[in-house]
Parts: C-alpha cells; structure tokens; sequence
C-alpha cells in the first residue's frame, strides 16, 4: 500500500505576496529607511539548518510507569515504581485467558450486535484471548496505521474493511479501542496490585512502542489512538521504537559482555508479523550511552509465516478435505496441534535434538501414510527445516543487510542482540551463529591470501539472546521512563526540508517559473526545497533544528500561517519540489500571540504598506517523530501544530 502523495499548488494557484522568504540576516531584507532594496543576491534565499543548544532532560517525578508493547500479532504490558526501579512486573494474567498465564496478549479485537438492537446501540467488545477458534476476529490492525508498509499476504484489506464497515469503525477506532481494552485491564491489574488509594496519590506515565520503520504519520496516529483510550494527552505519552527499547534493556541485561565503547551491534527485533533492525554504536558503559549507526531497516518475515506454513504442510499430509473437515468440526483438535507448534516447536527446536516431534492433534484417527499415530502427527527435522529455512533464510538476509551497510562506512559490528518472540527461536538462533561466525582461520602465510583479507576484514559478528527474549521490547519501554532517554541520536531515515520563493536567478532559474512579487517589487521563483535534514544524519532530540521564516502581512490579513514539512526518500533531494517526494505534515502557525512591536512596517515604491516578522519554527527530531515550536528572537511563544498526511 502507497502513501497517496499531495497534489502541490503551481505558483499561480499560491498568494505569492505572502510567502517565506528566507534570508541569511533577516534584517538584510529592509534598509535604513524602511523601503524594500533593489537589488538583493539570490544566494539570501539559502539558509541552512541551526541546531539550539542542547536541553536538559526532565526531572524524573515519583510516579508509576507502565509500558505497552503494542505488537502486530501480540501485546504486552509492564509497569515499574519509581521508588522500587529493580522491581518490573509484566501483565500475565488476561481476561479469557482460563487463569492460564502468559506474558503477552493476542493483539485481536471483535465488535457484537445482537440482532434487532436499537439504533445507537454501541456495540460489545472481544479481544485477545476470549475468542473461540472458529470465531472472526480483526488481526493485524496495527499494520494499517501505516500505509506505506506493506501487509503480509495472510491478511486482507477487503476483509478488514468489511468488518470494520459493518460497525461503522475506522483502523483508528480498531486501534484505539484495543488499546483501551488494555489500558482498562493494566489500571485494574494496577490497583489490585498496589491499592486503590496507591494508585488514586500517584501519577502514570505510559509509554508506547512502535516499529522502527514507521513514518512519521503513523507514529502520530498510534499516539493518538493512545490519548482516545485513556492513557494520557497525547503530548505526555512517551513512543519508543520496538528495537530501540529491546537494546535499552538487553544491555543492561547482558551484562557483562565483551561489546565495549566503539563497539556496533544490532538489535534484531523479531515479531509475529515483522522484523525490526537498528544498529547502535556504544558511547558510554557507566552510564549506558548509545546512538544509532545505521538507519533502521525491517520485513515480513516473522514467526506468524511459519504458523502459515506449517498449516499449509498439515494441510498436504491430510489432504485438503480432511484438513477442512478437522478445522470445522474438530476445532479444539487444529488448536492443540497449532498451539504445540507455536510455544514448542517454533522455540526450541534445533535439528540435533530433535530428529522427530510429534505434534498432538487428539482425535485423529491412525493413518500410517499421513504419518499419524495415536493422536500423533509425526515430523522428521527435514520437514520442520523446511518450514522454517524459507522465512529464517530472510531474516539472515536482513541481518546481514545491516552488518553490510555498517561495513561499508568502515564501522566493525561486534555483536547481533535476538529478541522478541521470534528471537526466542532456538533454531533462528543457531542459523544466524553459523551465518555470522567464521571458520577456523586459514595456515600461516608470509603472504596475504584471499582467505586470510576476508577474515581480517570480516570477522566473526557474536549472536546473543538475553534472557525474557519475547518481553525485552517492553521491559526496555518501562526502561526508557524510568531512566530517560539512553540513546543520544537517532539517525534520520529520509530528507527532511520546507519549499520556499527566492529571487529569480536568470542562470539557476528557467523564465516560465518566474512571476512579479508586488510586494518585494521583484521577480521571485517558488517551490524551491530547502533541505534541513540529511538523509542518515545523525540527529539529537536534546538539539532541535531551526527554521528561519520571512512572512509579509497586509493590514487586517489573518496571522495563521501554514508550512508544509515535506520529505524526501531518494538519496540525493531534488533542488526544487516534484510530484514523488513526500509530504509528511502541515504546520499551522498562530502569530498573534507575537508582541506586534517585533513586526516591521516596511513600504513599497508605490507606497503599499504591510507587516513583516521574522520567525523560527523549531522541530524536535525524537524516537516519538516530530514535535515543533514557535520562537521569535529566541522567545517561545508556543508549540505549532502539525497535521500529518
């Protein structure tokens, strides 16, 4: 699914009179004697990003910290008190789940409508564990937020929309009322845990994990789902990435280690439905310090294909009518035998003990061809491998994607930290050791063999799988708000820039973009781009960017002003604005908060008055996406608000 990109306004469409003009003094644009000059260099219209001075962390209060993994096929949920940070509790405990425990919920949500209901009537609520098996229930929803992302083939969007339209519901609505369905159990399972006038004298902060890949757009959606369902104003929810939080915990967690200052690793982040990577350079051990190396990549190839696939190789030895018929009438039978699969196969196989596993489906009657016996579905390794290599063979591929990326800006890549439930996987474990550990190295020669260059400048790359593999994600999520921010910057996964009029420039600029500013008294161009942020530079959310805007007002014109925030994927950002790039969000800027005296007056030749400020719009680049202010000569007057497309 694409991103639906803007159709730009062409210059006579736009009020020219009152574009951005940028300048590299914005006093340079009047003279003396408050009359426009006549003559100003193109080169004022270029202006490059500042970065502020950095800003201190906030002080952490007394309070409760509750994270949510809100996964793509489950969610978990920790909490930690401040006053006892060595104490994380994860939810383990989930309605429906028949007072069995387990340490995430299925991220599945259902609407009810009794027949014949009145018009109005709300409809009930299922989710996670309270479905029957051959009950209709959303999956998945998480992946629509983002519609650049592409959807595994097991899901289907027709399908969704169906039953999202039978309800009169939306993917936000589906997201925000499973995320309340969570936030009402947590506060519950809260104040059972700690009291009620515990939890009525004591403030909680929530904060959300989402993939590393994710636009812009999606994590404001995600937070806005977040604020709907209770969980604080949308500007008091922390956002985490998945991996980002995985790395916050494991390297507490696997301490010691050999990884030290200098030292990359990657933090590969498998899920039911995708794989997440990010590497991280180590900065500081006391404290832990890191800041990412390497742009954030990820794929479809979680632990939910081999559930599909091993379907699809139940399905061959029964043959499809039987496979149906077990499914339709024997639902408990396909749970048992899918559910073994999920929590032993899927973790803890590995081809030199296991050479044979029987797989439970009760029920089903002997069949010596199909290799059933007493109850028993019989597979060989060689079977199992086979569901497994297709989709671990991607995730190798991933990896070493990341390992290639970092080798070629010279950085060597210590380790590779396996979490989430996939990163459970003993068998996903052992293939990624094999893939990444060398062979023994080569005899002694005075001279340099091929064999020998490989192996000084591709040395072996360790593979770790801490402890709580499946819950790091949101143990490293409680991490973040207890202990603040441990990455120091983030790497910046496109272009980041704002288009702008500027003077006509016969020897840059063609003579059809051109058209006559009565107000500057000149001829400008528009739609020039202004890139503010490199792709894969490295960005500090304690260090915003700054954007120096010159806007013009005419007596009585409204002082709301709108920016367009747009982006770029490409690796070299075109000059001036094309139909592919992306237009992330509209910033909407109220100025009449500005004392009047920081505009100027300033006349035309032809003595048309009008008002001229010059502003900056900060953006503040953070795990969370973006965020942005308003300063005039250096005072804040406010945040601006940012709509994204």
């Amino acid at each position: 699914m694409n991103i639906a990109l803007p159709v730009h306004p062409s210059p006579s469409q736009r009020n020219r009179e009152s574009r951005d003009y940028h300048t590299k003094n914005n006093t340079a644009s009047v003279n003396n004697n408050n009359t426009l000059p006549t003559s100003p260099s193109a080169a004022e219209a270029i202006n490059g990003p500042v970065r502020e001075p950095a800003r201190e962390p906030a002080v952490i209060n007394d309070r409760l910290i509750v994270g949510v993994d809100f996964g793509t096929t489950f969610s978990g949920v920790a909490a930690v008190y401040t006053g006892t940070p060595d104490d994380v509790e994860i939810i383990k405990t989930w309605p429906g789940g028949n007072g069995i425990t387990s340490d995430k919920v299925p991220t599945e949500i259902a609407y009810d409508l009794p027949p014949n209901s009145p018009p109005g009537t709300a409809p009930t609520v299922k989710w996670g564990f309270q479905f029957k098996p051959e009950e209709s229930r959303l999956r998945c929803i998480k992946l629509f937020l983002d519609r650049s992302q592409k959807l595994p083939f097991y899901v289907s969007p027709l399908e969704t929309a169906a039953q999202l339209k039978r309800f009169n519901k939306t993917v936000v609505d589906a997201v925000s009322d499973y995320l309340t369905q969570i936030y009402k159990h947590t506060m519950d399972t809260l104040t059972r845990r700690y009291g009620e006038s515990f939890m009525a004298s004591t403030k909680v902060s929530f904060v959300l994990t989402c993939p590393a890949v994710w636009s812009d757009a999606a994590k404001n959606t995600t937070l806005q789902a977040a604020e709907r369902a209770g969980m604080g104003a949308q500007g008091q929810i922390q956002i985490i990435s998945e991996p980002e939080a995985a790395a916050v915990y494991t390297l507490k967690a696997i301490q010691p280690n050999h990884l030290k200052v200098g030292d990359n690793f990657i933090v590969c982040d498998g899920g039911g439905g995708t794989v997440d990577l990010i590497a991280y350079k180590i900065v500081s051990l006391n404290p832990i310090r890191v800041e990412e190396s390497a742009v954030g990549t990820g794929g479809l190839c979680g632990s939910a294909f081999l559930n599909y696939r091993f379907e699809e190789h139940v399905k061959s030895r029964l043959g499809q009518s039987r496979f149906d018929d077990m499914k339709a009438k024997k639902g408990k039978t396909w749970q048992m035998g899918l559910r073994y699969f999920e929590e032993f196969v899927k973790r803890n196989f590995n081809e030199d003990d296991h050479q044979e596993v029987n797989v439970p489906f009760p029920g089903l009657p002997d069949d010596e061809e199909a290799g059933l016996d007493s109850g028993f579905l019989v597979m060989t390794a060689d079977q199992i491998k086979d569901i497994f290599d297709p989709v671990v063979k991607e995730v190798c591929e991933l990896v070493q994607g990341q390992v290639d990326n970092l080798r070629a800006l010279g950085c060597i890549v210590s380790g590779i930290i396996l979490v989430g439930g996939f990163g459970q996987s003993d068998y996903l474990y052992r293939k990624l050791k094999s893939h990444f550990t060398s062979a023994a190295p080569p005899p002694y020669s005075e001279r340099p063999t091929q064999a020998n260059i490989d192996l000084r400048e591709k040395p072996s790359v360790e593979v770790m799988q801490p402890v709580y593999a499946w819950t790091a994600v949101v143990r490293g999520a409680v991490l973040r708000g207890l202990e603040g921010n441990m990455v120091i910057s983030r790497k910046a996964r496109m272009h980041y820039g704002t288009s702008y009029a500027t003077v006509y420039d016969e020897e840059k600029h063609s003579v059809a973009e051109r058209y006559w500013s009565p107000l500057w008294e000149r001829w400008m161009v528009s739609d020039r781009m202004q890139w503010h942020i490199a792709k894969g530079e490295a960005l500090s959310p304690m260090q915003p960017i700054a954007f120096h805007y010159t806007r013009n007002f005419r007596p009585g014109q409204s002082l709301v002003v709108t920016d367009d925030l747009i982006a770029c994927q490409a690796d070299e950002p075109p000059k001036a604005f094309t139909r592919d790039l992306v237009h992330v969000c509209t910033l909407t800027t109220d100025l009449s908060a500005v004392p009047r005296h920081l505009f100027t007056r300033l006349t035309t030749t032809r003595g048309v008055e009008f008002d001229n400020l010059d502003f900056t719009l900060e953006m503040i680049v953070d795990s969370a996406g973006l965020g942005f202010e308003l300063k005039v000569d250096g005072v804040r007057y406010g945040r601006v608000d940012a709509e994204f497309h």
